[in-house]
């Protein structure tokens, strides 16, 4: 019976403290897919059917931009380099 009180004590003091989290809708602003190929190959034409059914399904545009460059590190690298909030993505192909 004390385990049982106690137990409850614990759960109780558990749940006066736990925060409810509040999450953000994603996405709320345009997300960038970087294809790091020329423009015009299969990488990009991919890509861009990507974006478009993305843009479709999410409600919110989607963009892509080509970033060719040393094998695709150039584009790469910039989504790298990018602040890690979803926003900037890149298309490996």
């Amino acid at each position: 019976m004390r385990t049982r009180l106690v137990a409850c004590c614990c759960l109780a003091a558990v749940a006066a403290v736990a925060q409810v989290a509040h999450a953000q809708t994603y996405p709320s602003k345009p997300v960038r897919l970087v294809a790091p190929y020329p423009a015009g190959g299969v990488n990009d034409t991919v890509a861009r059917l990507i974006a478009q059914r993305m843009s479709r399904a999410l409600g919110q545009q989607w963009i892509v931009e080509n970033r060719p460059g040393r094998g695709g590190t150039i584009g790469t690298g910039t989504v790298a380099k990018s602040a890690a909030d979803g926003y900037m993505l890149v298309h490996g192909g």
